[in-house]
C-alpha cells in the first residue's frame, strides 16, 4: 500500500510514529505538507500536484490537519476523496469537529453530557451570559484556540465580564462554559480508532494551573474507564463521524462531561501513558478500509 500522511512536518512525533508503523508493516509512506498541495479541479478529473509533480498511486491518506489550517487542509482531504482514495478522517467530519459550537450542538442533541455552555454573536447583556452557565467561576474559550491557548478561567463575575468585553473588542468568537470544580484540574483523553477505544489516560494540570494539556506542563497516567465514560466517548465519535478521534472528558458529580472531540489527536502523550502502539492501531484501521475498498 502507498500511504500519504498529510502533515506540516516529518519530524512531528505523531507523523514519525505513523510513518514508522506503516513502514514496519511493509507500506510505502509519503509525508505531504497539505499547505503545499496544489488542487487541480476539472470535469471528471480531480488531481493534486506536489512539488510540481502530479500525485499518483496513493491508496490511502491519514490527515494530520492543524486547527489553524482547517479550511485548506479539509479541501485537500476532500480532493483525495473525490479521487476515490480512502481517508482515515473524512473531510466533512474534520470540518464538523473543528467547529466547536456546531460540534457541541450535535453532541447536546444526541443527549451527551457537557458543561453548561453559552454563545452569543453580539451579546448585549454579558451578565446574562455568565448567569446562563451558572455564574462565576467560569471558563471562557476562544473558538479557534488549541492546546489550552485561548482558554481562561475567570474566578469571579467582574473578571469574567472584563475578559468577555476584551474578546468582544477584538471581534473574537468565544464560548463561555461552566467551571467543573470537582474535576480538580484533571480530564480524561479517550483515543478512539474505527469505533474502538484503543487507549485512555488521565491528564492532571500542574499546581496553580486549571488546564490539563500536556503542552502546558500537565502529567498523564493510565486510567481504566467506567462503562459510562466508554459509552459517552464512543457515542460522541460516532455522532461526529470521525474514524480517528481524541475525546476529552471531565469527571463530574453528574457523570462524564464532554469538553471537546479532537480530530487530529497527538500520539505522544497517549502512547507513553498507556504503552499501547496507537500508531499501529491506526495503520491497521487504514489497511482494513483500503483493502475492503480495493476488493469492492
Amino acid at each position: 500500500m502507498k500511504l500519504a500522511i498529510l502533515s506540516r512536518g516529518k519530524n512531528i512525533y505523531s507523523t514519525q510514529r505513523l510513518a514508522e508503523a506503516a513502514e514496519k508493516r511493509g507500506h510505502e509512506v509519503l509525508v505531504l505538507d497539505h499547505m503545499k498541495c496544489v488542487l487541480g479541479i476539472e470535469k471528471n478529473r480531480p488531481h493534486i500536484y506536489y512539488g510540481g509533480k502530479e500525485i499518483i498511486g496513493i491508496n490511502a491518506v491519514i490527515p494530520r490537519i492543524g486547527a489553524s489550517v482547517t479550511f485548506y487542509g479539509a479541501a485537500v482531504v476532500r480532493q483525495f476523496e473525490m479521487m476515490k482514495i480512502f481517508t482515515a478522517v473524512e473531510s466533512q467530519a474534520l470540518v464538523r469537529s473543528r467547529d466547536k459550537l456546531r460540534s457541541l450542538q450535535i453532541l447536546a442533541r444526541a443527549g451527551l453530557g457537557m458543561p453548561k455552555t453559552a454563545f452569543a454573536a453580539e451579546p448585549k447583556d454579558i451578565d446574562n451570559i455568565i448567569e446562563v452557565v451558572g455564574g462565576a467561576p467560569c471558563v471562557i474559550k476562544l473558538l479557534e484556540g488549541t492546546q489550552g491557548i485561548g482558554v481562561i478561567l475567570a474566578e469571579n463575575h467582574k473578571a469574567a465580564k472584563s475578559v468577555i468585553e476584551a474578546f468582544l473588542k477584538l471581534n473574537a468568537a468565544m464560548l463561555v462554559q461552566e467551571f467543573i470544580k470537582e474535576a480538580k484540574g484533571a480530564d480524561i483523553r479517550v483515543f478512539v480508532v474505527d469505533g474502538q477505544i484503543v487507549g485512555a489516560m488521565k491528564r492532571q494540570a500542574r499546581e496553580g494551573e486549571f488546564r490539563s494539556n500536556l503542552h502546558r506542563g500537565g502529567t498523564a497516567t493510565l486510567i481504566k474507564l467506567s462503562s459510562e465514560e466508554r459509552a459517552t466517548a464512543l457515542k460522541a465519535v460516532k455522532k461526529l463521524g470521525l474514524g480517528i478521534a481524541g475525546v476529552d472528558l471531565l469527571q463530574s458529580d453528574r457523570g462524564p462531561l464532554i469538553m471537546e472531540v479532537n480530530s487530529s489527536p497527538g500520539l505522544e502523550g497517549i502512547e507513553k501513558a498507556t504503552s499501547v502502539d496507537i500508531a499501529g492501531k491506526i495503520i491497521e484501521y487504514v489497511e482494513r478500509n483500503e483493502f475492503n475498498g480495493s476488493e469492492g
